[in-house]
């Protein structure tokens, strides 16, 4: 089988294992809070630039009559499809078709990237297919530094990178260093395209831009107090940070990664070849940028690993060479490409069935449901179908509201929209940009309490002429309680809870962290006197 051929051939057996398991497990908790993202359109949101949100809208309008999980993920899988070509793309561009395919094998079976990327909403899958079309048209601008037309196709690739998530900034920096470490690639800057280019992508984030000036400059500086506000030397942070990326990418996939950047920096850029400054570089400012903030703080383990895509081409160079070597060989990147299906079987199968808990939910009878993190994925229709059992989706002019941006999102796709969905929470991430405080005042609420750690109903109580509990329910998975939902009824609010990053704190809080209703109240009280 030729190489283009079993490229096809892995981007559809792929395909359909990651529609599979996309139709089988429900929402993530991010994908349920990106789903609110597609049914409240705007130019840009609190967390992320716009495009998760158009992406998400792709297979909601197709399946508009009745949303599911799967609908939400349709256009995230069509883009990995994408994404997968793109690597064959590039990497076969330097070293030839075979490279190609296995560096687009290896990305398959990166874990991260394979299971997460590949199958869910989020906005790291149009990040990562924006990215690697930045790479492949800035490869092809490279070969033709004169031509108008491939810079202009290199700014509308980074333009959609930096719709998808703020990491695309990082493309510039990486074609900055590409120029100071291959000399006769500077010949490129006396051409107007490289101008034409940033300016493209620089007129397609200007949404974004006026977005945050109108919103008091809120996901700049939430994202950014992210990324640095604290400055003290943690080293077991950098090591977390080492650790958690090889587990995301898995240990197989990250030591040849790592092995390949150990051999560029010994040899240093006047050892490299063209193409390995040109992929070096640009995987040096995302993982040098977010191992160096590791070195202060703690960061999302996924942060780094945009990085190690650009080594991905290397990666298939090398075992290119080693199957040439030893065409026996084959049998390891068999294994390596059958792992991450076992483990998104076992996973589904604990998700939804609780496969490998015991009687009281535990995982292997040692993780408590509430650390399990396959029960994120699970329940939340039972707890739309209480709700509707109870008649509390019906009751005109009343809204559901939970203590947690997470749980209100996950309400907000479990009812599909049938009442309204409010977080009364000073974190309230995207919810503070949906409704005013305000808006709810005069009206009745359901508060739904579903953490381990119960809110007293005299946190509510301030908001509200009175609170009436209406009881708990289990919600059960494999025949044992994995979640405990209360419910208490709210009747007329009477003050408006100021949940979100208002004047209220005086200014943005973000990076604090999260406050329960009871802890908001004393403040609000306290601003009042």
């Amino acid at each position: 089988m030729t190489a283009r051929k079993a490229l096809w051939v892995l981007i559809a057996v792929s395909g359909l294992l990651r529609l599979a398991w996309a139709a089988i497990l429900g929402p993530v908790t991010n994908e349920a809070y990106y789903y609110l993202y597609a049914r409240h359109p705007d130019w840009s949101y609190f967390d992320h630039p716009p495009m998760v949100a158009l992406v998400g809208k792709i297979g909601l309008t197709l399946g508009d009559a009745a949303p599911t999980t799967l609908a939400l993920r349709a256009g995230f899988l069509l883009l990995f499809a994408g994404s997968t070509w793109l690597m064959a793309r590039l990497a076969a561009r330097f070293f030839g078709p075979r490279a190609g395919f296995l560096a687009a094998l290896a990305l398959n079976a990166a874990g991260y990237f394979g299971l997460v990327v590949g199958a869910t909403a989020a906005p790291d899958g149009p990040l990562l297919f924006f990215w690697l079309l930045t790479l492949d048209r800035l490869a092809a601008a490279a070969e033709r530094p004169r031509s108008l037309s491939a810079w202009f196709a290199v700014g509308l690739a980074w333009g959609g990178a930096m719709l998808s998530k703020y990491h695309a900034v990082l493309l510039p920096a990486g074609f900055a260093l590409y120029l100071l470490a291959w000399p006769r690639s500077r010949r490129c800057l006396r051409a107007p395209g490289p101008y034409l280019a940033v300016a493209v992508g620089a007129l397609l984030f200007l949404p974004v831009v006026e977005w945050n000036a109108a919103h008091h400059w809120a996901s700049f500086t939430f994202q950014g107090s992210r990324a640095a506000n604290a400055f003290r030397l943690r080293p077991e942070r950098l090591a977390e940070a080492v650790g958690t990326g090889a587990l995301f990418l898995f240990p197989w996939i990250w030591l040849p990664l790592v092995a390949i950047s150990y051999r560029l920096l010994k040899g240093g850029p006047r050892a490299w070849t063209e193409p390995e400054a040109f992929f070096a570089c640009q995987a040096a400012p995302a993982l040098g940028l977010f191992l160096g903030v590791a070195s202060f703080r703690h960061i999302m383990p996924h942060w780094p690993l945009i990085g190690f895509v650009a080594l991905m081409p290397l990666l298939g160079r090398e075992w290119s060479r080693m199957l040439a070597a030893d065409p026996g060989r084959r049998r390891r990147l068999a294994i390596v490409a059958a792992v991450p299906i076992v483990l998104a079987g076992l996973t589904a199968a604990q998700a939804r069935f609780g496969l490998f808990q015991d009687g009281r939910g535990r995982l292997l009878g040692l993780v408590a449901p509430r650390d399990d993190p396959t029960v994120e994925l699970y329940g939340w229709d039972q707890v739309a179908r209480e709700l509707a059992r109870r008649g509390l989706l019906d009751a005109p002019g009343t809204f559901l509201f939970a203590d947690s941006w997470r749980h209100s999102a996950q309400l907000a796709f479990a009812v599909r929209e049938k009442i309204p969905v409010a977080c009364y929470h000073r974190d309230s991430r995207g919810f503070s940009c949906w409704s005013e405080p305000g808006d709810w005042v005069g009206r009745n609420a359901v508060f739904v309490e579903a953490s381990d750690c119960t809110t007293e109903p005299v946190d509510a109580a301030r908001w509200f002429r009175r609170v009436e509990p209406l009881g708990e329910f289990p919600v059960r998975r494999g025949g044992a309680t994995v979640r405990t939902v209360r419910l208490y009824r709210c009747l007329q609010q009477i003050e408006p809870f100021p949940f979100g990053y208002g004047a209220t704190s005086g200014g943005l809080a973000v990076g604090r962290h999260p406050v329960s209703p009871l802890a908001e109240r004393t403040r609000y009280d306290a601003a009042r006197r």
